[in-house]
């Protein structure tokens, strides 16, 4: 069913194409003839005909064996393009008209031309450019030619049958213009191409390079060259390479390594291509600085620098700059430097190498740190027998200090902050080699420093005896052990302050007041100083004897004893004693009554003072007479009208008396003439009571007043005396 469809569609379209062809019959235009055809280019084949009336417009085509190419055009003459090369095509050609187109002409003949070779151009020299193709189908050889794209100057033409050519004895970096064309058996030339080629610059000359060692940075410079665009320098060492490009005439290369030998090269190029290398020029960067720096204080006061060579390095410069802002440094081409240091300052080291390119970079710096000073001027301020303060000045450098005290085998240690210490638990008169070593955290202790012999204060002595001798001299001993010590003993007391000395192990004194208490001790004393005293040994002087006794005869058989209070006494014993007998006293008073006195005898009076602990001290004083005894056997009788007469019987041994009477109406005395025992009072009133006592008299003129008194009345008789009346005793107050 589907082939009758098919077959009934062809019978269609075949019978419309028939009557086409015979409506085109009768009202097509004329066919037109070629006159020429002919190919300048290798893709079209140009057409020469007669012009046709009522021809609007020509239809041209081009066939080969594989292909038709058909191409409308208005007049002659008229292209066909799109053609292959090198090939044989048959033309034809149709009018055109509003009632259609011709039959096809009759064909002519035509082939186009070669193709144009496919040029490959470069400048491998300064003065050089190849042209190089591909061969091109048809052709025998080929014509290139090439001038200034400029139009100036001459024109070289080159034929050859090859696939390359190079022209030389060209001007560097100058534009050319390249023509190629290929020709065929019949001499026909094909189509042509053509290219323009720089050629290559020449390589830049006068090179110059500087160096900014601080920056690591190279600076090169050169003369331009003809028809160079761009411009690469290249530093180029053992281990890298460093290139900078530019369009100037100078460029600069950074980051540069120390210690290293650059060969600097410049390159010129363009759209041709790079130039040959410029001249090399050398070009040697700053040492690097030093490695392996060490530093070394072998001596105090020396510091010895070193470090390793340095590549490039000629020679070499240390600096040494202390923490107070003093610096010094050392030129040498060796690699060693030695330095006078001070204690306790911090030094900051740099080494550089230098060579004709300047100064290395700045390597490490270090810092090293001198041992701390060691103290001058140490001062004890104090020494005792077990301690010792000391002060000093501070020094640079420290943060501690440790102070050690040496005798023997044994040693004492303190460490502080502050520059003083107290040494202590030392032993009494020792000498010790005492050093004070300063500290720091970065160096240590200084073990330069030199020690100061300080010896202890003296032991302190021991009170052995104290005695006193007849002559109330104290006699103080002592034991000690040490040598070429002066002791001192001190009685103090609240009387005073005594004191002897020796050197010896004894030493008296004397002069110490009684009734005293004193503490005594002793003190030991050498250069080094004073010993602490001695425990201290309590003295005692005897009690003082008082300044004076006052007797006083209270009766006619007791006497009152009294004294001034004397220190340190407790008790005092009286002793009154005569040839009769002796009484006694013992009192805590300062006063004591005697009796058994027997009146108008010589007493020796003694007293003791005794102090609590038992010292007595004998007091002797004068002898004392008792008084005399009071008279016996008083009486009054009548004397004339107006007077009386007292008479008594006088006891034993010699005394003077005095007569004494007492009444309302007034005190009347009388005293008898030597030898006698009566005396008389002639004038006394009468009517009145009278007290009558006869007294012995003292040496010093005193009356006792101890005596018996009787009473009297004496009356009155008219104007005179009556008579006296005796009315008894009265005793003694």
């Amino acid at each position: 069913m589907v082939e009758r469809l098919e077959k009934c569609l062809s019978l269609i379209g075949f019978s419309l194409i028939c009557l086409k062809m015979v409506a085109s019959a009768k009202t097509a235009p004329e066919i037109p003839t070629i006159d020429q055809a002919y190919s300048k280019l290798s893709n079209s084949i140009t057409v020469e005909w007669a012009t046709v009336p009522g021809a609007t417009s020509y239809l041209l085509t081009a066939e080969d064996e594989d292909t038709v190419t058909e191409t409308v055009v208005a007049n002659s003459p008229g292209t066909v393009t799109g053609l292959k090369a090198a090939t044989l095509y048959q033309i034809t050609i149709r009018s055109i008209s509003a009632t259609g187109r011709s039959q096809a002409s009759p064909p002519k003949q035509a082939k186009t031309v070669l193709a144009a070779p496919v040029l490959e151009v470069s400048s491998p020299s300064p003065d050089s450019i190849l042209v190089q193709w591909e061969a091109v189908y048809m052709a025998i050889g080929f014509s290139v030619s090439i001038m200034r794209a400029n139009g100036l100057g001459r024109i070289w033409k080159e034929n050859t049958t090859n696939t390359s050519l190079t022209f030389s004895s060209l001007d560097a970096g100058t534009l050319y213009t390249i023509k190629a064309y290929a020709w065929n058996a019949n001499g026909i030339p094909g189509d042509d191409s053509t290219c323009n080629q720089r050629t290559s610059p020449h390589a830049p000359t006068n090179i110059q390079v500087s160096f900014d060692s601080g920056a690591s940075k190279a600076s090169i410079s050169w003369t331009q060259t003809e028809g160079a665009f761009n411009y690469t320098v290249k530093a180029l060492s053992d281990s890298s390479e460093q290139s900078c490009s530019t369009t100037f005439s100078s460029c600069s290369i950074s980051s540069l390594q120390c210690g290293t030998e650059y060969l600097i090269s410049v390159l010129a190029s363009n759209d041709a291509g790079s130039s040959k290398s410029s001249s090399v020029v050398t070009l040697q960067t700053v040492a690097c600085a030093p490695a392996r720096v060490t530093i070394k204080e072998d001596v105090p006061g020396h510091l010895s620098v070193a470090w390793s060579n340095a590549e490039l390095g000629d020679y070499y410069v240390a600096f040494v700059k202390s923490d107070d802002g003093l610096e010094v440094h050392c030129n040498t081409s060796l690699t060693q430097c030695n330095f006078l240091s001070e204690c306790g300052f911090t030094y900051f080291i740099s080494v550089f190498a230098y060579n004709k390119a300047g100064q290395s970079p700045l390597g490490d710096v270090f810092n090293y740190t001198t041992a701390p000073c060691c103290p001058s001027d140490i001062n004890p301020v104090l020494v005792s027998s077990d301690r010792v303060e000391m002060v000093w000045s501070p020094v640079r450098g420290a943060e501690l200090y440790e102070t050690k005290a040496r005798a023997g085998s044994s040693m004492v240690e303190c460490s502080d902050t502050a520059p003083a210490c107290t040494l202590s638990a030392l032993q009494c008169d020792t000498k010790y080699d005492v050093t004070v070593y300063s500290f720091s955290e970065i160096r240590g202790s200084n073990m330069s420093c030199s020690p100061q012999v300080i010896t202890t204060a003296p032991c302190s002595p021991e009170i052995k005896s104290i005695s006193k001798d007849d002559l109330s001299t104290i006699h103080v001993q002592w034991q000690a052990t040490n040598d070429d010590a002066m002791y001192t003993v001190t009685a103090q007391g609240e009387k005073g302050l005594y004191q002897c000395s020796s050197t010896g192990r004894a030493c008296a004194m004397g002069g110490l007041p009684c009734g005293s208490v004193f503490s005594v001790t002793a003190v030991a004393e050498t250069q080094a100083g004073k010993s602490p005293p001695s425990y201290s040994v309590s003295l005692e002087t005897v009690p003082c004897c008082p300044a004076g006794l006052i007797i006083t005869q209270v009766t006619q058989s007791i006497i009152n004893v009294s004294w001034s209070i004397g220190t340190v006494t407790q008790t005092y014993v009286t002793v009154l004693e005569s040839h009769t007998g002796q009484s006694m006293c013992h009192t805590y008073q300062n006063h004591c009554l005697l009796g058994c006195i027997t009146c108008g005898i010589n007493y020796t009076v003694a007293l003791k003072a005794v102090s609590a602990t038992g010292l007595t001290s004998e007091c002797a004083y004068q002898s004392y007479s008792s008084s005399a005894c009071c008279p016996l056997g008083v009486k009054v009788y009548r004397l004339g009208s107006n007077g009386i007469r007292i008479y008594w019987q006088a006891s034993r041994g010699s005394a003077n008396y005095s007569a004494d009477l007492y009444g309302s109406k007034g005190i009347f005395t009388c005293a008898p003439s030597a030898g006698l025992s009566f005396c008389d009072i002639t004038e006394i009133p009468c009517g009145d009571i009278y007290t009558v006592m006869v007294s012995p008299v003292a040496e010093t003129g005193l009356k006792l007043t101890f005596c018996p008194k009787k009473i009297y009345s004496v009356t009155c008789s008219g104007s005179t005396l009556g008579m006296v009346i005796y009315r008894g005793k009265r005793n003694a107050e």
